[in-house]
């Protein structure tokens, strides 16, 4: 009987095709021309066939993006897909891009887009550069990017000083420059600052130009006033550290100077604390509190720079990435005594990364044959840099030692801690002309091999 039944089936029920699996939905490998879209005359229809076939969006993502804005010009949305081709973008970049600003598709073409795209183009602005600043903020294709960027010219504020302000807050486009820029621009030449320094501090802060004058900056300026005394002082403060100006004074920075000056730090201190750039007095003040009494525990003195330097050094590492730190020091067989030891000499010997640690360490103990407590009680070793200043000193003093030159003792620590004016004269000038190698070898143009004869320590 059920043979029966299925033999009188309709063919289009015995062969029903099967439904496309959920992967066909979200596949963006291959994108039809516009002339194959759908002849719809249903503007969502075809706003989501435009999408997929033309934007490479999923089918699910082109059904939101078409609830926002229905496509009926076909020939203007194709030509802002190939003016953002043009200018370096991929498939994806611009699937990612009007997955988040549908709009685009619809935007001015010839007065907004274009133009905008020129500006970005003019500083430097293509491909994955434009893709990856356009995916922060991509409202700025529609924005009048031209006139923001004549005012900070203007302003003094350099191509690079524009594009890294760019790149960091493209969001700044979107803003009246005359109300929102004008008066803190103003409020900070007011200050003391010329149109240089402006432009290098809202260049490395350009968060500072989106907080309020009157709620943010000018109240943390009057607290910096109130803790430093003077204008010039606060100036000072300001440009060792620009972030600042977005600190909450009350609630973070003043609770931390109270806790400093309760462990004995005087106030001519506290106020140099703020010239040396005062990054670290900006965490919550709990973790603060912790880090000082860890400081006093260690035997540093209040009455030093150390001190602050040492809480600096610690406020600087998370707990984990101060054990792994530690940790790479132990590997080369220093003691943990030792390793704290290294640290009370010079504290900013921790603020060196991990990585620079290990290969520094291994330079010393495994190419210049130094015991590990060498370096422990000389760890100003640690702060210099390997390939631009250790190396290159190294390969003259092995070009010199091959040429047996070098006949009077010279420890190692005093040949690399030398001020490089001195060290130029006294071991390249001097050989120059009878050894002309020894230039090269300052240059880093000869490869360290070791050194012929063993140095002092």
């Amino acid at each position: 009987m059920l043979r029966f039944i299925c033999s009188k089936l309709p063919q289009k029920l015995r062969h029903r095709p099967s439904k496309p699996s959920l992967a066909n939905f979200f596949s963006t490998s291959s994108l039809k021309p516009t002339s194959e879209l759908p002849n719809s005359k249903d503007p969502q229809s075809l706003t989501v066939s435009f999408r997929q076939n033309s934007c490479g969006l999923s089918f699910g993502s082109a059904i939101l993006s078409s609830k926002k804005l229905n496509i009926e010009n076909v020939k203007n949305t194709n030509s802002v897909l190939d003016l953002l081709r043009n200018h370096g973008l991929t498939q994806t970049h611009i699937s990612n891009l009007i997955r988040i600003r549908p709009i685009l598709l619809s935007a001015d073409l010839e007065n907004t887009l274009m133009t905008n795209m020129e500006v970005f183009e003019s500083l430097g602005f293509s491909g994955s550069s434009l893709a990856k600043m356009l995916s922060k903020y991509p409202a700025v294709l529609e924005s009048d990017a031209h006139t923001v960027v004549e005012y900070f010219r203007a302003h003094g504020f350099s191509k690079k000083q524009i594009t890294t302000l760019t790149m960091k807050r493209p969001s700044l486009y979107l803003y009246n420059a005359d109300k929102i820029f004008k008066p803190k621009l103003e409020f900070f030449k007011s200050l003391g600052f010329s149109d240089f320094e402006i432009a290098q501090l809202l260049s490395s802060e350009p968060c500072i130009l989106t907080r309020s004058l009157e709620n943010q900056i000018i109240p943390c300026v009057q607290e910096l006033r109130r803790i430093l005394s003077t204008d010039e002082n606060v100036l000072k403060a300001i440009k060792a550290c620009y972030p600042i100006l977005e600190s909450n004074m009350v609630h973070m920075l003043q609770p931390n100077i109270d806790t400093l000056k309760s462990h004995g730090v005087p106030q001519s201190l506290v106020l140099k604390v703020f010239f040396i750039r005062p990054t670290f007095l900006l965490i919550c003040s709990n973790r603060f509190s912790e880090i000082v009494s860890e400081v006093m525990k260690l035997g540093f003195d209040p009455n030093c720079l150390s001190f602050v330097l040492a809480i600096r050094s610690m406020a600087l590492n998370s707990k984990p990435l101060w054990e792994q730190k530690v940790e790479a020091f132990r590997s080369f067989g220093l003691s943990e005594v030792e390793i704290y030891a290294a640290f009370k000499r010079q504290p900013l010997c921790m603020t060196v990364s991990e990585k620079k640690i290990k290969k520094m360490m291994g330079f010393f103990v495994n190419k210049l044959k130094m015991k590990p407590s060498m370096i422990s009680n000389c760890p100003n070793l640690l702060m210099h840099s390997l390939e631009k200043r250790i190396i290159p000193r190294c390969s003259v003093m092995q070009v010199l030692m091959l040429k047996g030159l070098i006949k009077e003792d010279i420890g190692i620590v005093y040949m690399v801690t030398m001020a490089e004016k001195k060290f130029v004269v006294k071991f390249v000038s001097k050989y120059q002309n009878e050894v002309p190698d020894v230039v090269r070898a300052h240059q880093g143009k000869i490869e360290f091999q070791g050194l012929p004869i063993a140095m002092e320590m």
